[in-house]
């Protein structure tokens, strides 16, 4: 029977470092996730005005309509 209880004990330590392995794959993708919709990463990220003037520019909106949601947004 010792050599059972040997066994059974070693399968834990393999269930443990599994479920370890397992949270750290999660952690790691929400952790890339996380960073690419961070607020604060604005390399890619345009402003609402920058969006309007490029609207404005590309002949999508009027300069009144332009005017207007400008001061909208100020």
């Amino acid at each position: 029977m010792h050599g059972f209880e040997g066994m059974g004990f070693g399968m834990v330590w393999w269930w443990i470092i599994g479920l370890i392995l397992v949270a750290v794959i999660i952690w790691a993708v929400i952790r890339s996730t996380g960073q690419s919709n961070n607020p604060n990463n604005t390399a890619n990220q345009k402003s609402a005005l920058d969006i309007l003037k490029e609207r404005y520019a590309k002949g999508e909106i009027d300069k009144e309509e332009f005017e207007q949601r400008k001061k909208d947004l100020m």
